[in-house]
């Protein structure tokens, strides 16, 4: 089973319409749980995670990186989407910087990987006002003139995505779902 985790401020909210539910609709079978509602039987129960995003002005998981801790030591493929890129480095001592990009935004690919060449084009949709510095233990796999778009673990299936795959290149969340 997929476990998605929704990272909008609040449980079923309207947002989640917006940056869960584009994820769910891609994978044959998943299950939700709101970020506050983490607990170790869960986390062990998936097969895979994805983290989603949320919008611009609700970043309530960053206030909240206790629910997150099990990242460090979690083994399984996992996909970090904007806010989960984040969360994945912030849970490794990274600072958010302020940049923003929205909307439409080309990538350079730096290296090959089964998840980055899954991407049919390199323009991606970008909605966040942060990025991360690159975590001690990934590699960068693609990049904007602007900041970190695609890291990968360099031992885990552990990636992240500064963009929004659910958006434009849903072939990606397909091909991490057949990891």
């Amino acid at each position: 089973m997929i476990l998605v985790i929704d990272t909008c401020r609040e449980k079923d909210s309207l947002h989640a319409l917006e940056f869960v539910r584009p994820i769910t609709d891609i994978l044959k079978e998943c299950a939700i749980v709101h970020f506050t509602e983490i607990n170790k039987e869960i986390i062990e129960a998936a097969d895979k995670i994805i983290i989603s995003g949320s919008p611009l002005k609700e970043a309530g998981y960053s206030e909240h990186l206790e629910f997150f801790k099990w990242l460090k030591d979690y083994d399984k493929p996992l996909l970090g989407i904007c806010n989960g890129i984040q969360i994945i480095g912030m849970t490794r001592g990274c600072e958010l910087k302020e940049v923003t990009e929205i909307g439409p935004t080309t990538i350079t690919k730096l290296q090959d990987d089964f998840l980055v060449n899954s991407m049919k084009k390199l323009e991606v949709y970008e909605l966040h006002n942060y990025c991360i510095n690159l975590p001690e233990d990934f590699e960068l796999l693609a990049k904007s003139d602007n900041c970190i778009q695609i890291i990968k673990h360099k031992e885990k299936p552990m990636y992240g995505t500064t963009f929004h795959p659910e958006v434009m290149n849903k072939e990606l969340i397909t091909a991490f779902s057949e990891l």
